[in-house]
């Protein structure tokens, strides 16, 4: 039998599990090479419930047979919550002094015995990846989860078929997967966790590896699932809430890193409806929710006796703490800019996952010996440098991300390990190349996880594995740590004379990377729903692709920009067509095509 522990996210909106291998914490992907997998169940009329994104696609089309929110119910009686509070898709039965029940097609179930199908789920995707059994977790809860909703927590992951090691709190988790706790001596950290369903705020201090918890407060019903149902109130659109839902909320992501965007319905009492949504109004909705957080923070800074000033870092995890609305409130609360460095929807899985492995023994004490003078990364798809460690990361550090492949039928990927602070790779300091083979597949579709880690001595070492055939490659380079104070000024004195010229390279690559993809999607929709365009519908789209084409050949960002929007607008209803095309479900499989315009990464 395997020894391995797995770290488990068990998420209001998503959820995640990673093992430790060779020393890193590796997020493991399902069969399709997602590793998010979203906390949804769909029941059919017959045969076992299906989970994750199968579910997730059931919900618009079959939203009472459709659990989604588990966390948020679990170990609850019917006192413990508000009607209002409810998710009102599915029935909930609440009673006073009873356990809340779920009740689908005539039976009951108990919150935890959905959570237990998602965390099964999650099992057997890591049995698939590892090509070995695993029966052991670590199971993550906020903070402030109670006796109750902990035992609640624990029963699903044995009822999954899961030996539950250790029951850990988010905050905790989230504070390993940053490596905070080598940060120096004695620290004291503040970790605002905004997630789907829960709020979580923790200040802890960190001593030689001795994590305590000072203060800590939340709310189990506060989070993005209100952003969402404020959202779609607000928006006056003539579809049922389960249909308008997918669609604001799609529309919400955009408005991130978006000012406005553009919702299109096509079809509704024979006309194209368009309704513009701007990041005023969404922030105007979402803000006195985000406010709400307020007073939990104030009440653990009460409870630590501390003030914001006496923290040495502030770190955000939770999907929803990527609106710049929730950083720029969290910055002035705490009177700091967040660290935003991790990604906030892996963060706690890698805790749980480094946690597992020093149960485990995977893991091992190791002692704070330096920064990295520069950042360290890799050259992805344009000639740009990702960065994975940034400069003054605290070591020992591990970090990864996931890459994938831009061209069809790719059969390997070449890694060009980087160093510097530039923008473009060529700008910067190449430490090493190597190259890891797998099988030839669609665009998009492999997986290759790179994870760096600088050992206590400054060595870099670098793992690529190909998440479907497990295959590795580990290079272990010269010190990422001894360069010279002459060279690192050198280079931080090029960066900051080249910044507005070097982000502006980078905005234009990746326009152009931006252009390249809508071109390459607009001639495969054209293949697969093409016919059904009218001839004037289509024509239109041709011209606005050629008009991409030309915009590419001027060098002017704010043009190509231009002509991406009109080819974007111009694909409405192509993309339309295609969504439909994708419900259909042939041979007892969904067929999935990415229209023009569109994001498969939400």
């Amino acid at each position: 039998m395997s020894n391995d522990i797995v770290g488990i996210d068990l998420g209001t909106t998503n959820s995640l599990i990673g093992v430790m291998e060779a020393g890193f914490p590796i997020l493991l992907a399902d069969a399709g090479g997602a590793r998010l997998t979203p906390s949804v169940v769909h029941f059919l009329e017959t045969g076992e419930p299906i989970v994750g994104a199968a579910a997730a696609r059931m919900r618009p089309v079959d939203p009472r047979n459709t659990v989604y929110s588990a966390k948020r119910l679990i170990g609850l009686r019917g006192d413990d919550i508000p009607a209002e509070d409810l998710p009102n898709d599915y029935e909930i039965l609440r009673q006073s002094g009873q356990a809340l029940c779920i009740q689908i097609r005539n039976r009951l179930y108990a919150p935890e015995e959905i959570s237990a199908l998602v965390l099964a789920k999650l099992k057997r995707d890591a049995e698939s990846a590892l090509d070995r059994s695993v029966s052991r977790a670590v199971i993550t809860v906020p903070a402030y989860f109670n006796d109750a909703q902990r035992s609640a927590t624990k029963c699903a992951g044995e009822a999954a078929g899961f030996a539950v090691e250790r029951i850990i709190n988010e905050p905790t988790a989230a504070a390993l997967a940053y490596g905070l706790d080598k940060l120096r001596e004695k620290s004291r950290i503040a970790v605002y966790d905004l997630g789907g369903g829960t709020f979580d705020i923790s200040i802890l201090e960190m001593n030689e590896g001795l994590f305590q918890v000072l203060a800590t407060s939340g709310n189990t019903r506060l989070g993005g699932d209100d952003i969402d149902a404020a959202l779609v109130a607000h928006c006056n659109l003539p579809l049922p809430d389960w249909q308008k839902r997918e669609i604001v909320i799609e529309a919400k992501h955009r408005l991130s890193t978006e000012d406005c965007v553009a919702i299109d319905v096509p079809f509704i009492e024979g006309k194209h409806l368009r309704y513009e949504l701007t990041r005023a109004e969404l922030e105007k909705l979402a803000r006195p929710i985000v406010q709400r957080t307020r007073a939990h923070c104030l009440r653990a800074f009460a409870d630590a006796k501390l003030k914001p000033t006496a923290l040495d870092e502030v770190i955000l995890v939770g999907g929803v703490t990527r609106m710049p609305l929730v950083r720029q409130f969290v910055a002035q609360l705490f009177g700091r800019e967040p660290n935003t460095s991790q990604n906030p929807d892996e963060a706690v899985a890698l805790g749980a996952t480094i946690q597992a492995g020093i149960l485990s023994g995977a893991v091992r004490e190791v002692v704070l010996l330096d920064v990295t003078p520069l950042s360290l990364g890799i050259e992805t798809f344009g000639g740009l440098m990702n960065v994975i460690i940034p400069r003054n990361s605290t070591i020992p550090i591990k970090a990864g991300e996931m890459f994938t492949t831009a061209v069809n039928n790719q059969r390997a990927m070449k890694l060009k390990i980087l160093q510097g602070e530039r923008e473009l790779a060529a700008d910067n300091w190449t430490l090493g190349r190597f190259e890891i083979e797998f099988e030839p597949a669609p665009k998009g579709v492999p997986r290759v996880g790179v994870q760096f880690e600088i050992d206590a001595n400054g060595i870099l070492h670098v793992l690529a594995r190909d998440i479907r055939s497990g295959a590795e490659k580990i290079i272990n380079l010269s010190s990422a740590v001894d360069v010279s104070d002459e060279a690192v000024e050198a280079m931080l004195a090029d960066s900051l004379e080249h910044a507005f010229a070097d982000m502006s390279e980078r905005v234009w690559t990746e326009t152009r990377l931006k252009s390249e993809e809508m071109l390459a999607a607009v001639t495969e929709a054209f293949a697969v729903a093409g016919e059904k365009l009218a001839p004037n519908e289509k024509r239109k789209i041709e011209e606005k692709a050629q008009a991409v084409r030309e915009a590419l050949q001027t060098h002017e960002t704010g043009k190509l920009k231009a002509a991406n929007a009109a080819l974007d607008e111009a694909t409405q209803e192509l993309a339309a067509l295609i969504v439909e095309q994708a419900m259909v479900v042939s041979g007892g499989k969904e067929k999935e095509t990415l229209a023009p315009g569109t994001r498969n990464d939400e």
